[in-house]
């Protein structure tokens, strides 16, 4: 079975998402000042098919490349920076199951995502858990699996039907992903993400109180595809691009509509000033470099998934390189974005700083996608594989070090 087409020309893929985007950007200042979640603008995207690009045009979806994909993202991002990273969890389960063999199971879930069905995630824990360690945990039933624990950083569940989570087996111990339906009492989600950006991903808590699992939804996370870790960060990478993009389109649009110039200027309009015309220059500029080199690492993010079926040996080396052009690009955008996002005040005047054109929320977005996975990290590991020939991490957590265990150990001895 056909699984993807690499031959789908953009432009007319991204042609009836555009009229959408539009509505997206419309409302985006008005959610930010009202903290409404964009339930609205995915349900929109849910209605045109958005969550089905990945799947092979013969199986009711798009067929949309890797690099389309993320393309889509960074014009989505432009729109709502928050609305491409709520989605990241629902591509990253689509494209999962892509590279699974033929099954029952896959094809239920290609009917189910073609109709409009949505994933979120929920796999980080906060408080006391180890490093390595998963609290959560998920214990076979007679009827299936009873999943228990609590999640943050559940990005997009709030707008899910369906949560992907990671677990550890109550029986085996093993690690495992289950996939729970949010549409049962035993899933309980909270709209406490209170990030200084970012703020309307749905990224809050995630409760689970005995909530059924169905007996063929939990799956060993060791199987999952090889290169998710490069596709988590490349949906951040076109996040950056799309806010690069926003940060020069309202640099743009602010210097054309101001009437009034300082007495200290360079001309009777400031669309005629020399000095502001080179800051929006500027921040065109930093834009280019950020999407160039996104796109750029995305093709490497398609060369895994087109060999993915060649020896492991090869598709090792193909996947190391995904992972370090990602880790490159990010070092490049979490430079260049936060400053073009600080350098478009330098065009415009102490009005833009008011509340009423939340020109703010481009820094504060740009600096929470940054954040995350921290860069200094991704431009050692660059730097480690090309100088040692070390490979990148693909597997990323979090949790309590050896100092914290330490102290416990200590505590536990008194």
């Amino acid at each position: 079975m056909t699984t993807t087409a690499t031959d789908t020309d953009y432009h007319l893929l991204a042609q009836p998402f555009r009229p959408i985007f539009d509505r997206i950007a419309a409302g985006n200042v008005a959610r930010e000042h009202q903290r409404i979640l964009p339930g609205e603008a995915i349900r929109w995207l849910k209605e045109a098919g958005f969550g089905a690009l990945r799947i092979a045009k013969i199986d009711g979806g798009a067929g949309a490349t890797l690099p389309q994909l993320l393309q889509l993202f960074t014009e989505l991002a432009e729109a709502d920076a928050n609305v491409p990273q709520a989605l990241r969890g629902h591509f990253a389960f689509v494209e999962d199951l892509l590279n699974q063999p033929d099954s029952p199971r896959k094809q239920r879930w290609l009917r189910r995502i073609v109709a409009g069905e949505l994933l979120g995630n929920a796999w980080s824990e906060t408080g006391s858990v180890k490093l390595g360690e998963t609290a959560t945990t998920v214990t076979p039933t007679a009827s299936g699996w009873q999943l228990n624990g609590e999640k943050f950083y559940s990005t997009g569940s709030l707008f899910a039907d369906w949560i992907d989570v990671l677990a550890r087996r109550s029986d085996t111990q093993e690690i495992v992903i289950a996939v729970v339906s949010t549409h049962q009492p035993g899933v309980q989600r909270e709209d406490n993400w209170d990030g200084f950006g970012q703020r309307l991903t749905g990224s809050g808590t995630t409760r689970f109180d005995n909530a059924h699992v169905d007996t063929d939804q939990v799956t060993p996370f060791s199987e999952r595809f090889r290169y998710q870790t490069a596709f988590y960060q490349h949906v951040l990478l076109a996040t950056l691009a799309g806010i690069a993009r926003a940060v020069t389109r309202d640099a743009a649009r602010g210097v054309r509509d101001r009437t009034r110039v300082y007495s200290h200027g360079n001309g009777g309009a400031v669309r005629q000033d020399a000095q502001v015309l080179q800051v929006v220059g500027e921040i065109s500029a930093w834009s280019f470099a950020t999407q160039a080199s996104a796109q750029r690492a995305a093709l490497s993010l398609q060369r895994v998934w087109e060999q993915r079926h060649r020896p492991d040996a090869e598709v090792a080396l193909l996947n190391q390189i995904a992972e370090v052009e990602a880790d490159q690009a990010q070092v490049v955008a979490t430079e260049l974005v936060p400053r073009a996002a600080t350098h478009l005040f330098n065009a415009l005047g102490a009005s833009d700083t008011r509340k009423a054109g939340a020109l703010d929320r481009h820094w504060r977005n740009a600096r929470t996608v940054a954040s995350h996975n921290p860069v200094i990290y991704k431009a050692r590991i660059a730097g480690e594989w090309l100088v040692n020939g070390t490979p990148p991490v693909f597997i990323w957590q979090i949790g309590q070090g050896d100092h914290y265990r330490e102290q416990e150990n200590q505590a536990l001895a008194q």
